[in-house]
């Protein structure tokens, strides 16, 4: 697509499924200007506004303003406007503290070698083979049992969480109206998961996650039954989702840069830089959402109260005025800090453990697979909004 320019602003079509977060469309309105105009109001396309505009005061988290913009109403779009990350305020603050305990440093170090053990019986199961779906054989299989020894749920039923999280996943996307019958329906299916793990932890009380908010949810001011019941959705979806769609796109740059797989695999202690790269240049999130309070000026643009807008975090962290090869994938590199997890108030809650998850799981792929590479058609989502690969077939020598 060539840019197009309206009243000498950039103009960019983001809600065509065809429009491309990472396209020269993109860049050439980042050169142009540090704002855009779009379908659902302004992007933000350069590292300082983004950083600027992520915790600035006359702002609020404007996600909740999504299925508005898309037309949408139903289960998704209650669920969505009234959860954690949507609220503001003394809501937010009581029901991140609720939540918080689940996402300690030091709960995930201790489960460390749970990722390890996961990680490495997934890979058995097809190293054998020299090849697989990366995404039905790994990313899916291991985000899911992540939040499973979180959350304290069996695993055997990683199957059909995995596919009610993968369905809701299509709303975070621009063809969320078009999908939304199959949303509907995961989100009905997972509240009615939820309600069965919640009256078998009132039989059997735990001091798990889900143990902790059940015995918060007594006190119904503390926690009311709805609140509980969306904490525990927002815990199962937010971490299969998220986690499947970035360990498949580290695989995807990986792939693109074979001599920092080996790099990789060469010195394991290079993953966690690695989730940090891989996140800065093909973040999952590929926008932050942020919506006006009330009318102010910025870089003497007059932005008015209600406007969304959307900070592109891949368009930001990659912004060549930050830095001369800030489009080089390179895990060995000093960068700045990308927004893959937002900031702010609204910071992702799950960042320690996605952190932890995804480093362990690209130290042992990179140690137990070579030289992998694409083996058939990589089946995408759209390229904004929430992106990753539905499917992705590879190949690899076994290390």
């Amino acid at each position: 697509m060539t840019l197009t320019v309206v009243d000498d602003v950039p103009y960019l079509d983001v809600a065509n499924p065809k429009f491309s977060i990472r396209s020269q469309e993109v860049k050439d309105a980042r050169t142009r200007s540090w704002y855009a105009r779009t379908t659902y109001g302004i992007a933000v396309l350069r590292y300082d506004e983004v950083q600027k505009l992520l915790r600035h005061p006359k702002l609020r988290q404007g996600s909740y303003l999504w299925p508005q913009h898309n037309g949408v109403e139903g289960k998704f779009a209650r669920w969505w406007c009234d959860m954690l990350l949507c609220q503001e305020g003394d809501t937010h603050a009581r029901l991140r503290r609720m939540a918080n305990p689940a996402f300690s440093p030091k709960l995930i170090a201790d489960l460390q070698p749970k990722f390890q053990a996961l990680a490495n019986r997934l890979i058995d199961q097809f190293i054998d083979r020299g090849e697989c779906d990366f995404i039905a054989d790994f990313t899916e299989p291991y985000a899911t049992g992540v939040i499973c020894d979180l959350l304290g749920l069996p695993f055997d039923r990683w199957r059909e969480l995995a596919d009610m999280a993968a369905d809701m996943g299509l709303a975070l996307g621009v063809t969320f109206k078009q999908d939304l019958p199959k949303i509907e329906a995961a989100i009905e299916r997972l509240f009615q998961y939820a309600e069965e793990v919640v009256a078998e932890r009132r039989a059997n009380p735990t001091d798990d996650f889900v143990g902790m908010l059940v015995q918060a949810n007594r006190d119904k001011a503390q926690l009311s039954d709805q609140e509980l019941l969306d904490m525990i959705v927002l815990a199962i979806f937010g971490g299969i989702d998220t986690t499947r769609n970035q360990i498949g796109l580290a695989m995807e740059q990986f792939i693109l840069h074979p001599a920092q797989w080996a790099l990789l695999a060469e010195q394991p202690d290079l993953a966690k830089a690695a989730v940090e790269e891989v996140m800065r240049v093909r973040p999952t999130v590929t926008w932050v959402t942020r919506a006006a309070t009330e009318t102010f000026t910025f870089n003497d643009l007059e932005i008015a109260a209600g406007t969304t807008l959307h900070l592109y975090s891949q368009a930001a962290a990659t912004d060549p005025a930050l830095m001369p090869d800030a489009e080089v994938f390179d895990i060995t590199a000093e960068r700045k800090p990308h927004f893959g997890f937002g900031g702010g108030a609204h910071h992702c809650l799950g960042h320690f453990i996605a952190r932890g998850d995804m480093t362990e799981a690209l130290k042992l792929l990179a140690q137990r697979l070579k030289n992998p590479r694409f083996n058939g058609e990589v089946e995408w989502l759209p390229d904004s909004g929430n992106t990753g690969a539905i499917r992705m077939p590879i190949a690899f020598d076994r290390a």
